[in-house]
């Protein structure tokens, strides 16, 4: 019972040889070679093999007879020239303008408060209402105010009339010490002559002095009454101006953002009466990088797409920031939009554009672009039939392709197969129509 498992290790074990060691010759019997040669051997038609070192001798000499002269690295053929489609580019000048990211803003916007106490007696309106400069937005109860006003009118008519008394007194006390200086002069001359007594001149002279302090007194009078005057009129004009406080008008034509205060509401300095926004002109804001604020100009023209209803807008550059923000490193740009129609909302973003000075660029098919090892954007160009790269710019992406700097003003460019050559490739290139590199496929 034993001898059976051993006969058929052995069998697995010839087989293994065979397979693994003997696999040529296994496969040759396969075939069916090996049957053939040793009939013909022994019908007396072949020779017998030779030894595997004669035949491989043998073969070494017919090969080293026949086999070509080694070849030296010199003479290593050049690679076949590939063949591409181009076209011949000439660039064209085009503006460069500045593109932004921004949004509207109204040009004025403010809230209208209240300068004294009162309670609102105006009806009021609803937010979203056209109004126009100077008209009532809010209407405050007078109170006192008017009494106080009669009162300071009636202040000023009875101080005014106190200067023509006073500016008589001044005149009366003018012409007594006038009068007086005189009678001190003849009393001079008269004593001096001997002809009149100490006395008589000591009572000129004290004559001179009473008149002198009764002007003084008239004109004291004549200012006091004067100040008082200035004073009953800064009284009117402050009983005026706080009866001017209870009328809140618009400041300028624009659109209520918000409810005016309600009727029957108590304002204090300070409270709210309503918002008013200017939408006309209104703003478009934006954030210019530091690499394009040299290009910017004031005055410059500018248009802008609404990104909610794609309206296109046109107007100019009224503002360009000197300072820079201190953590985007952007300077903030204005542009004055008209809005007569009031059509344009504050706060919607828009994709603004700036004219700048034109630049000379090439109008090529998107496909034309590729990346060389190190990742640089560029094209293939012809160049004596020679395949080289040339790093370009993206200045604008358009509908009929994209526009590049960085290319010479006349160039060959690759348009087909640059994505299957490198550098130094030698190409046949086809040229095609520029014109009709933006056509639809089949046309």
């Amino acid at each position: 019972m034993r001898l059976i498992p051993f006969i058929s290790a052995l069998l697995v074990v010839a087989v293994l040889y065979l397979l693994l060691i003997e696999r040529d010759a296994l496969m040759t019997f396969a075939r069916g070679e090996g049957l053939d040669r040793a009939i013909a051997v022994a019908k007396g038609t072949e020779a017998p093999t030779p030894p595997a070192d004669a035949a491989s001798s043998d073969a070494a000499s017919d090969d080293a007879s026949t086999a070509p002269p080694p070849s030296t690295p010199d003479a290593e053929p050049a690679p076949d020239p590939v063949r591409v489609v181009a076209l011949h580019s000439t660039a064209q000048m085009v503006d460069s303008a500045i593109l932004l990211r921004g949004q509207t803003e109204a040009a004025r916007s403010v809230d209208l408060r209240s300068e004294t106490n009162s309670i609102v007696e105006s009806e009021p309106l609803a937010k979203g209402t056209m109004v126009q400069k100077g008209d009532l937005l809010c209407k405050l109860e007078s109170g006192t105010r008017e009494t106080a006003l009669s009162e300071a009118q009636a202040g000023l008519s009875e101080a005014e009339t106190g200067p023509p008394t006073d500016e008589a007194r001044v005149a009366e006390a003018e012409a007594r010490l006038e009068e007086a200086q005189i009678n001190y002069n003849a009393a001079e001359k008269l004593s001096a002559g001997g002809f009149a007594s100490n006395t008589t001149l000591a009572s000129a002279r004290a004559s001179v002095r009473s008149a002198e302090a009764t002007l003084a007194a008239a004109r004291a009078g004549l200012s006091s009454t004067r100040a008082r005057i200035q004073s009953a009129r800064a009284t009117v004009a402050t009983a005026e101006k706080e009866i001017e406080r209870l009328a809140i008008h618009a400041p300028f034509d624009g659109l209520l953002e918000s409810d005016t205060a309600e009727l029957g509401s108590f304002l204090q300095p300070g409270g709210l009466c309503a918002t008013v926004i200017g939408l006309d002109p209104i703003r478009l804001v934006g954030y210019m990088p530091e690499t394009d604020v040299e290009r910017a100009r004031l005055g410059a023209p500018a248009r802008a797409r609404l990104s909610a209803s794609g309206d296109e807008v046109t107007g100019q550059v009224t503002f360009l920031s000197r300072s820079a923000d201190p953590t985007t490193r952007t300077f903030r740009v204005e542009v004055s939009v008209p809005n007569p129609d009031f059509a344009i909302r504050d706060g919607q973003t828009a994709a603004i554009a700036i004219e700048a000075p034109g630049v000379l660029a090439h109008l090529l098919p998107q496909s034309a672009l590729t990346l060389n090892d190190a990742g640089t954007l560029g094209v293939r160009l012809v160049t004596d039939d020679i395949a080289s790269f040339a790093p370009v710019t993206l200045l604008r992406d358009t509908s009929e392709g994209v526009l590049l700097t960085g290319l010479p003003d006349r160039a060959d460019v690759i348009t087909i197969g640059q994505d299957y050559i490198v550098a130094g490739v030698p190409v046949i290139a086809s040229f095609t129509d520029p014109g009709a590199l933006h056509a639809e496929p089949g046309q």
